[in-house]
């Protein structure tokens, strides 16, 4: 079957991957309402198309924080791309990289030297284990930091819960590979993304922006945010990028569609710092939407994992 679309690509990877990593993929918290409606809310916005229009000649680059890409659209963070093909991350390296990563910092560097990289971070009770993350990320010459805020615990998605979702045993969180001296208390099956219990910091705030900035010197943008009041936060604590983003419908469940919420961040920040969006991007048309709307750059996430699958099978 010739794959025309990602629609396609989404229904080969639901064929072929292992249903629980299928399920891991694909999950949204609850009832998964903001997961479906990150892509419903899409089909609401309508262009007013206008003609005659000389369109001969047509530049899609766009800059991020001064950086020159090809076309406005990147690599969300995503979990655990091993799941999806062996080499994981190193296959999606022209993107973010994430804290829970398969494949180590530096792995990711070799595999994508010339690339733009922005690194995303969870801040751990454990503020060294980030710490060290953040200045190692910097001397490796990712570009960004991006600090995820959506998460200071993780949100219930019924089919890891059902499934019982565990790495497998020859998997591991490679940038936290001894980071944990508390790990050796718990089994495996203690935790089922990887790390110890309660190992993410839930007392995070606004103030830890400052601390982020006395570690480094990277540009940082923060993603998740969904509403103007947070939107003007992060402007005057200093980040010089907002990503509007709800996880992908994976936190919490019954917030809005990122689409939805774009436009009063937009507002807000007036200029002051860039934005960009992540969740529900399927189309070009959505880019499309999502630009008009204001974003200066969209990131795609579970597309990117099903492209990984595709690989996977086509190996087989």
């Amino acid at each position: 079957m010739a794959m025309v679309c990602l629609s396609d690509f989404e229904a080969y990877a639901k064929k072929y991957l292992p249903k629980i990593a299928w399920d891991f993929f694909a999950a949204g918290a609850d009832d998964c309402s903001t997961r479906d409606e990150n892509i419903l809310a899409y089909k609401r916005i309508h262009f007013r198309p206008r003609m005659l229009r000389d369109v001969s000649m047509m530049d899609i680059r766009t800059k991020l924080l001064g950086t020159e890409i090809s076309f406005p659209v990147g690599i969300a963070p995503t979990g655990f791309h091993q799941l999806a093909w062996p080499d994981g991350e190193k296959s999606t390296a022209r993107g973010t990289l994430l804290t829970y990563s398969t494949c180590t910092l530096e792995e990711i560097s070799a595999a994508a030297p010339g690339s733009l990289r922005w690194f995303q971070l969870y801040i751990h009770r454990n503020r060294a284990v980030s710490q060290q993350l953040v200045q190692q990320a910097e001397a490796l010459g990712f570009q960004g930091l991006v600090l995820t805020a959506d998460l200071p615990y993780t949100g219930k998605r019924r089919d890891d819960v059902r499934n019982g979702f565990r790495l497998p045993p020859h998997m591991q969180l490679k940038n936290l590979e001894g980071a944990f001296e508390v790990w050796c208390i718990f089994s495996p099956s203690d935790s089922s993304y990887g790390l110890p219990p309660n190992s993410l910091d839930p007392s995070v705030t606004w103030n830890d922006i400052y601390w982020l900035r006395s570690l480094t010197h990277l540009p940082i943008i923060i993603k998740g945010i969904l509403t103007k009041e947070d939107a003007e936060l992060a402007v005057s604590h200093g980040v010089q990028g907002i990503i509007v983003s709800n996880h992908g419908g994976r936190q919490l469940d019954g917030g809005p569609a990122t689409i939805d919420a774009l436009v009063e961040v937009v507002e807000a920040v007036q200029g002051r710092v860039e934005v960009y969006l992540d969740g529900g991007i399927r189309k070009g048309s959505d880019v499309l939407k999502a630009l008009a709307l204001g974003a200066k750059c969209v990131f795609i996430g579970r597309p990117a994992l099903w492209g990984l699958a595709y690989k996977v099978s086509k190996e087989l």
